[in-house]
């Protein structure tokens, strides 16, 4: 596989923000953060803008698609946009405080 080089502003249009649960917090206990990331974004892409942004080595990339969902609030039915999450695996002594901006 060929080296991905990716620039600062491409970076911050592949990842578009962390994703903050319960789940992820323990997650982060195994060197893993999740992020929202742009729905064409590919895994090696996300890896360089991880890379790029936070200055730490990534491990491994896992992306996952949660289909929209049909949702009614107040008798108003409406249908909520695919969402992309990727987990991402740092390398041992690497770590990323997502509670502090970039």
């Amino acid at each position: 596989m060929s080296k991905t080089s990716i620039s600062k502003t491409a970076a911050y249009d592949v990842i578009i923000a962390p994703v903050i649960t319960e789940k992820t917090t323990r997650a982060s206990v195994n060197n893993q953060v999740v992020f929202k990331v742009r729905s064409t974004a590919t895994k090696p892409q996300i890896k360089a803008a991880v890379e790029q942004l936070f200055a730490v080595k990534v491990k491994a990339v896992n992306t996952s698609v949660r289909k929209g969902k049909l949702k009614t609030f107040k008798g108003i039915r409406a249908l909520q946009s695919d969402v992309k999450k990727a987990v991402v695996t740092l390398e041992s002594g690497h770590n990323i405080d997502v509670m502090t901006g970039l």
